[in-house]
């Protein structure tokens, strides 16, 4: 046996215990890290949050309406109308009165039938018509059932009927068998208001008259004219503005754009001419090409109303009326 001593191995070394002042170095520094994101993550939040609340709100809120036009002055409201009349006149020196007529009877029978249907209709129906009772006298003693029949495709035929029957006997009657000049005495008349009476006046005895139809009374309102509804008061501010020498020219253009552009339900406001004058631009179809399709007779290379047109209309005469077909 060995007396010598062994010498004593080295002891394995125990792994390096962490100081007791790292641990809270460490944590102090999260901590200041921490505190400086803090904010930054705040406010991101804050952010975020604001700009959700302003999407939301914008989203209920109702879209701002346009900022409202200037109100024009009265010199310049009078200045563009009659620059539109005039554009109207080069646009349309064909305009003319659309129902076909020989005489003033004609003419007045023709524009009472005219209600609530169009003047094409109304041409195609009176060539019976006056064939069978060509003046005042002769239409008065028709019986009710034979005018009804004979005026039947114009609509509401049995109240036109009335007024044509009264309108016959009071120029019988009151007026010699004559329509009178005077708008006195037109209106009068059975089924003849201010409107008809102007047509009358206007086209056959040349006396200037502004006839306020559905096309003329929505154009005068959408170029600015009148703000009124009543055919009455929209006369009476548009007669304010034009001269009294082209009323009745003025009708006639107007009607004329009313029937081929300006439409009541999709104003063709891409081909329209005289768009850069129109306060209303815009509230009909704007894109050109959209727009002509939906141009109406001669200027969309359809009939126009007339059966027989004046010699200078560019279109193509309205076609007669079908005859009716034979009973089986």
């Amino acid at each position: 046996m060995n007396d010598t001593p062994e010498k004593p191995t080295a002891a394995k070394k125990a792994p390096a215990k962490r100081t007791t002042t790292e641990a809270p170095a460490k944590k102090t520094a999260a901590k200041k890290t921490a505190a400086k994101r803090a904010p930054a993550t705040k406010a991101a939040t804050k952010a975020v949050a604001k700009k959700a609340t302003a999407k939301a709100a914008a989203a209920k809120a109702p879209a701002k309406k346009a900022p409202a036009r200037k109100p024009e002055s009265r010199t310049a409201v009078v200045r563009r109308a009659r620059r539109i009349n005039r554009e109207l006149a080069e646009l349309y020196p064909y305009a003319h009165p659309e129902l076909d007529f020989t005489n003033s009877f004609e003419l007045l029978v023709a524009t009472v039938l005219s209600a609530q249907t169009t003047d094409m209709r109304v041409n195609q129906t009176t060539p019976r018509l006056f064939a069978v009772a060509p003046t005042p006298e002769d239409m008065a003693a028709l019986p009710p059932e034979k005018l009804e029949e004979l005026i039947r495709p114009t609509g509401f035929f049995r109240a036109k009927t009335k007024s044509l029957l009264g309108l016959s006997a009071a120029l019988r009657d009151r007026f010699g068998g004559e329509v009178p000049g005077r708008l006195e005495d037109l209106v009068t008349l059975p089924g003849v208001g201010r409107k008809t009476a102007n047509v009358v006046l206007g086209n056959a005895f040349g006396v200037p008259g502004i006839t306020v139809d559905t096309h003329f009374g929505r154009l005068a309102r959408r170029f600015g004219w009148t703000t009124q509804e009543d055919a009455d008061k929209v006369e009476a501010d548009v007669a304010a503005i034009f001269p009294k020498s082209e009323w009745t020219m003025l009708s006639h253009r107007v009607v004329f754009h009313g029937r081929r552009v300006c439409h009541s339900r999709k104003p063709a406001c891409g081909a329209c001419p005289i768009a850069p004058l129109c306060p209303s631009y815009g509230e009909g179809e704007t894109d050109p090409e959209k727009a002509r399709k939906l141009l109406k007779y001669e200027l969309g290379g359809q009939p126009g109303q007339r059966l027989k047109p004046p010699a200078d209309y560019p279109g193509q005469p309205a076609p007669p009326m079908a005859p009716p077909a034979a009973a089986s």
